[in-house]
């Protein structure tokens, strides 16, 4: 079988982004408001602490993905994700 990702990297972007995305959508009844908290803020504080070269890969991988998403709702998630996940200092 062939992977249809150009890279590792590419791949785990993509697992991290659908792992993201359903805990960020998720309802109560679906997990633990606390828990999906602590997750994402977890995640936000890792991503925030790589080496900037690996944040600015992310942030080209992600920016990637927004583009060639369908789903607008989604497509807004990928557009926010590097900002919300600590890729980039915030604008404000």
């Amino acid at each position: 079988m062939t992977s249809s990702y150009p890279s590792l990297t590419h791949a785990l972007a993509e697992a991290l982004v659908d792992v993201l995305w359903f805990i960020d959508g998720s309802e109560d009844e679906q997990m633990d408001p606390d828990d999906a908290v602590k997750v994402l803020e977890s995640v936000a504080h890792m991503i925030s602490t790589l080496p900037n070269d690996q944040r600015q890969e992310l942030t080209e991988l992600v920016g990637e993905m927004a583009a060639a998403e369908t789903n607008p709702a989604r497509r807004e998630f990928l557009e926010e994700f590097p900002e919300e996940f600590g890729l980039i200092e915030d604008a404000s």
